[in-house]
């Protein structure tokens, strides 16, 4: 007996197979267009690491603090601000700024190296008030009205003080620091009020600025006995400061 196959029954099969066609074609684009974002995705995450790492690396990695040499002045014991033997061989000038955070930060870490080298190196300061410091350039005329009253002493004790109490301390503060340190404080809030002392801080940082220093703290070390020079621009920290003076003196 012969199967009878009724033409309704024949399209349902036959929308039902197109159907099941494009479902099966629908779900392979699918599989195939999650796997292709997941490998995108997994390689944009690999190559962010690497640049990020890269850069990373290349935030943390020092800087190399020499700079071009700049021809100063020669230090002279009878002349600049002197700190430690006059007979030391080597000579580290610094053209400073009183109202500067990174000279503040710098000369704790010159005083420690002073004392761990003491009859090897001297330690000479020069002034190089920067224009963005207002109490800046009347901070260096105060510790040259030390100078007057006490030398290098008062000099010494004077700008100790100062970066010391920087950058809270005002101008109208320095006859009582000065007082604190032994200096008579009409001698010196009159040297003071006169600017006394003005074309020597000026001299100083003229010089510097004819050598070509353009920031603070820069220091350049000498060694009198060949005459070589070697110059750093920034706050070195102290075991940085250390090893490159170190460096230096061992030729």
């Amino acid at each position: 007996m012969s199967e009878n196959t009724s033409p309704s029954t024949g399209g349902k099969n036959t929308l039902l197979i197109v159907i099941l066609v494009a479902m099966a074609f629908f779900a392979g684009y699918l599989w195939n267009k999650v796997n292709t974002l997941e490998k995108n995705a997994k390689g944009t995450s690999a190559q962010n690491f690497q640049d990020n790492n890269k850069q990373n690396t290349q935030q943390n990695t020092p800087q190399n603090p020499e700079v071009v040499d700049y021809k100063v002045e020669k230090p002279s014991a009878s002349e600049d601000n002197w700190r430690g033997s006059k007979n030391a061989r080597y000579i580290w000038v610094e053209y400073s700024d009183l109202e500067c955070p990174f000279c503040k930060k710098i000369h704790p870490d010159l005083i420690k190296v002073m004392s761990d080298y003491k009859d090897n190196l001297a330690w000479v300061y020069r002034h190089f008030p920067l224009p963005g410091h207002p109490k800046a350039p009347k901070s260096a005329e105060a510790v040259e009205c030390a100078r007057v009253q006490k030398g290098n002493d008062g000099f010494w004790q004077m700008t100790d003080l100062i970066f010391e109490k920087m950058p809270d301390v005002e101008i109208s503060d320095f006859p009582d620091l000065a007082t604190s340190i032994g200096l008579n404080k009409q001698t010196f809030s009159s040297c003071l009020d006169s600017a006394k002392t003005k074309s020597r801080v000026d001299a100083q940082a003229q010089e510097g600025g004819k050598a070509g220093v353009r920031a603070t703290p820069t220091g350049i070390i000498f060694d009198v006995k060949t005459g070589k020079s070697k110059t750093f621009e920034g706050a070195l920290p102290y075991e940085s400061l250390k090893r490159e003076i170190e460096a230096f003196m061992k030729g």
